[in-house]
C-alpha cells in the first residue's frame, strides 16, 4: 500500500480550497483518505497555509510520500527541510 500526502480539492467552482490529506494512492483525488493534516487556501493573498507539522513529519517518517506540490507547501510551512 503506497501512502501519499496530497491535496484534496474543496470549495465552489472557480474558488478552490484544498485540504492536505494522507491517502492511499489508489483512492481518487477527492475520495477516501486516512487523515487530514492541514489546509491550503489559494484564494487569499498571500496563500494561507495551515499544517500540523508534527503529524506531517510523523507520516513522512513512516513512509508517506508527499506529492511535488505538497512537498513545496510543507517546505514553506517548515515541516520538512
Amino acid at each position: 500500500m503506497a501512502v501519499k500526502i496530497r491535496l484534496r480539492r474543496m470549495g465552489a467552482k472557480k474558488a478552490p480550497f484544498y485540504r492536505i490529506v494522507v491517502a492511499d494512492s489508489r483512492y481518487p483525488r477527492d475520495g477516501r483518505f486516512i487523515e487530514e493534516i492541514g489546509t491550503y487556501d489559494t484564494m487569499k493573498d498571500p496563500a494561507e497555509i495551515k499544517v500540523d507539522v508534527e503529524k506531517a513529519q510523523q507520516w513522512i517518517k513512516n513512509g508517506a510520500q508527499p506529492t511535488d506540490t505538497v512537498k513545496a507547501i510543507l517546505k514553506k510551512a517548515g515541516a520538512i527541510d
